[in-house]
C-alpha cells in the first residue's frame, strides 16, 4: 500500500514540474522554433521515469532554455554629452579611443532617430493612396509601387524597414514579392494584405517569412498596430555590425576599465570573460548535453547571468589563448565575433540558435599580431599606447591618489602629493607603459603614512609628500637613465624595441676576436633576430668599401653580437639596423652616440623597411632620456599622427638607406 502511495506522489510531483515548465516556456519569449523544441523535450520528460539519468539531464536543459533572456534587452542611453562626460571623468587621455566610442554612439543615435521607411505594393491606386495618406500622418516615410517589378527597383535603390504588399497582383504576385525580399533583403519585414483571405494562404505566408497577414477590408487601427509591433524592438536591435572592437596595448593602460565605462555610458550591463590560458573549445561553445555535468559555454553563461541579450561583453586577453588537443578556442570564437553569422550562434549545449547580434563585443590584447589572423580580421583594432610622464602625473593627481587615499583609510586627512614627488616616483621607481606600478608605489606611501598616523608618529592632519619623503618611504631609486648616464663606446649601439609590456630600450654590443670567421650570437635571441644579424653582417661585408671598412677586416676574426639581459627572450626584425650600426662602429673603430636610438628592418641591399610599435618606441625613448630617434622613412605617417606632447624634446630623424645615418650615430 505504501509503495503505491509513493508512486502516486512521484507522479503528482512530476505532473507539477511539467506544468510549471510549460508555464515558464509560454512566458519566456523564446523564438517560435526554440519554443517547439522546448515543448518536444517537455513532452519527452513527461513520459520519462523520474529516477532515470536522462530525466535530470532533460529537466536541466529545459530549465536552462527558459532562464535565457531571449528577447530581454536594455535600451541604450543615447545621450552623447552624458557618455562623453562619463568617459572624460573616469579616463585621462585616450582621446582616439574615446572619440571612436562616441562615433559608435552617434551612428546609433542617427540610425534610431530616422523615421521608418515603408513600401506599399498594391495594383489598386485607391488602396495605395489611402494607406500612404494614413501612414504619413504617423510620421513614416512612405513610398508606393503598383507591382512587384516596380517594388524591386525601389528596393535596389533604397532601404525599407517594412513592405506592405497585396497578395494578388498582375505580374509578380505577393508571394513572389515575399520570397524575393526574404532571399535578398532578410532584415526587411513583409506584411501581406489581401481581399482573398483564407487560412491556408495565411499559414503559407507566415511559413514563407511574412511577419503579419491582414484581410481586406481591414481596420486602419489594425494596420497601425501591426506596423508598431513590427518596429517595437527596432531601437534596441539596431545592428552593431562593425563594432567588435579590439583594444590592443601594454598592460595597465586602462583597456578593461574603459570597457566598463563604455557599458555605463550606454546604459548596458557589463560582463567580462578572461580568455588567458583557455585550451578547451568547450569553454566557448559548451559541451554536448549527452552526459551528466554538461554545461554551456562562457558566452551564453555570461548572457544568462546578465539577464539581457545585449550586454557589453569583454573578452579579455584574447592573444593569450592556447591551442590544445581539446580543440582551438580561437577558431570557436569566429562564429561569435562574425557580424554576418552571430545572429544565429549555436552553443553545443543549447543546440538551438541564439542571437548575439545585439551584444557589443570588446576584445583586449597586448599584441594584436598574436591573434589568429581570421579572428583579427573580424575586429576593429584600436591601439592603446603607453602614457607620457605628463599624462601619468595628471592620472596620479586626478585618479590614483584619491583612490588610494580612500582605500588606505586616509580620507579624513588626505596626503598632499607635490608634482615633484609624483615625477620622482615615475622616473626613479617605475619603468612601465601603463600606471599599475605607479599606483602600487602611491599605495605603499599611503600605507606607511597610515601606519605612522596610528603609531602617533605623524599628526592626524594632511601630510605633504615631497621627493625627500618619497625616498624615505620607497628607499633608494630603482631605475636610472641608462642612456644619458653612460659614456659612448665603440661597438655599442642603442636600439628601441616593442614588447608586450610596451616599448623598451636595448643595447646591441659587438666584439671581434681572433678566430675562424664565426658569428656568435648570445642574449636569448629568437630566430628572426638571428637572421637579422646574419643579414646585417652580409650587407656590411658586401659594402665594406662604401662604409670605409678594410676588406681584410673580417679575415681570421670571430664576431660576437650580444644583447644584454640574456634571461629575457628577444625576437623581431626591428633590431636589424641597430645590429648593423654596432658592427659598423666596431669595424671603423668609431664610438656610437648612446643618446641616439635607432629602429628598423634591414635588407641585404641596404634598404630600411618599416616596423611596428612606433608610438610605444617613442615613449620608451623619452623615458630613457635620449636626444634623437632614427626610424624608417616609411614610418613617417605614424609620427605625423602622434600628438605633439609625445614628440616634445625629441629629434626625429627619418632614414631610407643605412648610409644616410652613419654620421648621425657614429662620432
Amino acid at each position: 500500500m505504501g509503495f503505491f502511495k509513493k508512486n502516486n506522489q512521484n507522479d503528482e510531483n512530476q505532473t507539477t514540474i511539467v506544468e510549471e515548465l510549460k508555464n515558464k516556456i509560454s512566458h519566456s519569449e523564446m523564438p517560435a522554433q526554440v519554443k517547439d523544441i522546448a515543448l518536444k523535450e517537455l513532452d519527452l520528460l513527461s513520459k520519462m521515469n523520474s529516477s532515470a539519468a536522462e530525466y535530470t539531464i532533460t529537466l536541466t536543459y529545459i530549465e536552462y532554455l527558459t532562464s535565457l533572456p531571449w528577447n530581454k534587452k536594455t535600451s541604450d542611453n543615447l545621450d552623447l554629452e552624458r557618455a562623453e562626460r562619463i568617459l572624460n571623468e573616469r579616463h585621462y587621455g585616450l582621446y582616439g579611443v574615446k572619440n571612436r566610442i562616441l562615433e559608435h554612439l552617434a551612428v546609433k543615435i542617427l540610425s534610431s532617430n530616422r523615421n521608418p521607411r515603408i513600401l506599399i505594393v498594391d495594383d489598386e491606386e485607391i488602396a495605395r493612396k489611402n494607406l500612404e495618406h494614413v501612414l504619413k500622418k504617423e510620421n513614416y516615410e512612405v513610398v508606393t509601387a503598383q507591382n512587384g517589378t516596380e517594388a524591386f527597383k525601389l528596393l535596389d535603390d533604397q532601404e525599407f524597414e517594412i513592405v506592405l504588399t497585396d497578395v494578388k497582383m498582375q505580374g509578380l504576385d505577393g508571394f513572389a514579392v515575399l520570397e524575393k525580399i526574404k532571399a535578398k533583403y532578410p532584415n526587411t519585414k513583409v506584411m501581406m494584405i489581401t481581399a482573398y483571405a483564407a487560412v491556408d494562404s495565411a499559414v503559407e505566408a507566415i511559413k514563407r517569412g511574412a511577419c503579419h497577414y491582414i484581410a481586406k477590408p481591414f481596420k486602419i487601427e489594425e494596420v497601425k498596430l501591426s506596423i508598431k509591433q513590427a518596429l517595437q524592438h527596432r531601437l534596441s536591435t539596431i545592428s552593431t555590425r562593425g563594432s567588435i572592437l579590439c583594444f590592443a596595448g601594454p598592460p595597465g593602460t586602462g583597456k578593461t576599465s574603459l570597457g566598463k565605462s563604455i557599458a555605463d555610458a550606454l546604459g548596458r550591463k557589463f560582463a567580462r570573460i578572461s580568455l588567458g590560458g583557455i585550451k578547451d573549445e568547450a569553454e566557448i561553445r559548451g559541451h554536448r548535453r549527452t552526459y551528466a555535468g554538461a554545461k554551456p559555454g562562457r558566452i551564453i553563461e555570461e548572457i544568462r547571468r546578465t539577464a539581457v541579450a545585449n550586454p557589453v561583453l569583454m573578452l579579455d586577453e584574447i592573444d593569450k589563448i592556447c591551442q590544445d588537443f581539446k580543440g582551438d578556442p580561437a577558431s570557436a570564437l569566429l562564429e561569435a565575433l562574425d557580424p554576418e553569422q552571430n545572429c544565429a550562434f549555436i552553443d553545443h549545449y543549447l543546440d538551438v540558435p541564439f542571437d548575439l547580434s545585439g551584444v557589443m563585443f570588446i576584445v583586449t590584447a597586448n599584441i594584436p599580431d598574436n591573434i589568429q589572423p581570421a579572428l583579427l580580421d573580424r575586429m576593429e583594432v584600436i591601439e592603446f599606447s603607453g602614457y607620457t610622464e605628463e599624462e601619468k602625473e595628471n592620472i596620479a593627481l586626478k585618479h590614483l591618489i584619491p583612490k588610494q587615499t580612500a582605500e588606505q583609510g586616509l580620507t579624513e586627512f588626505p596626503p598632499e602629493f607635490t608634482r615633484e614627488a609624483i615625477l620622482k616616483i615615475i622616473q626613479e621607481y617605475t619603468r612601465e607603459a601603463g600606471i599599475r606600478n605607479l599606483e602600487r608605489m602611491i599605495a605603499t606611501i599611503c600605507r606607511k603614512l597610515a601606519t605612522e598616523v596610528v603609531k602617533g608618529k605623524k599628526p592626524k592632519s594632511s601630510v605633504k609628500v615631497t621627493p625627500e619623503l618619497v625616498e624615505q618611504y620607497l628607499g633608494p631609486r630603482r631605475y636610472y637613465f641608462e642612456v644619458t648616464d653612460v659614456k659612448n663606446r665603440v661597438g655599442v649601439v642603442t636600439g628601441v624595441v616593442w614588447t608586450e609590456t610596451g616599448g623598451d630600450i636595448i643595447f646591441v654590443e659587438a666584439a671581434k676576436m681572433k678566430g675562424k670567421r664565426e658569428l656568435i650570437l648570445t642574449g636569448s635571441l629568437g630566430n628572426i633576430m638571428r637572421e637579422s644579424a646574419q643579414a646585417a653582417l652580409s650587407y656590411i661585408k658586401s659594402n665594406a668599401s662604401v662604409l670605409n671598412i678594410s676588406e681584410d677586416a673580417f679575415e681570421d676574426h670571430d664576431i660576437h653580437i650580444h644583447v644584454p639581459q640574456g634571461a629575457i627572450p628577444k625576437d623581431g626584425p626591428s633590431a636589424g639596423v641597430t645590429i648593423a650600426m654596432a658592427l659598423i662602429s666596431l669595424f671603423t673603430n668609431k664610438p656610437a652616440r648612446r643618446d641616439v636610438v635607432v629602429t628598423g628592418e634591414l635588407t641585404l641591399s641596404g634598404r630600411i623597411l618599416p616596423v611596428g610599435g612606433i608610438k610605444e618606441k617613442i615613449l620608451a625613448a623619452k623615458r630613457a632620456g635620449v636626444r634623437a630617434v632614427i626610424i624608417p622613412y616609411r614610418n613617417k605617417p605614424d609620427i605625423e599622427n602622434l600628438p605633439e606632447n609625445f614628440k616634445k624634446g625629441l629629434e626625429i630623424i627619418f632614414m631610407e638607406k643605412i648610409e644616410d645615418i652613419v654620421s648621425k650615430i657614429l662620432i
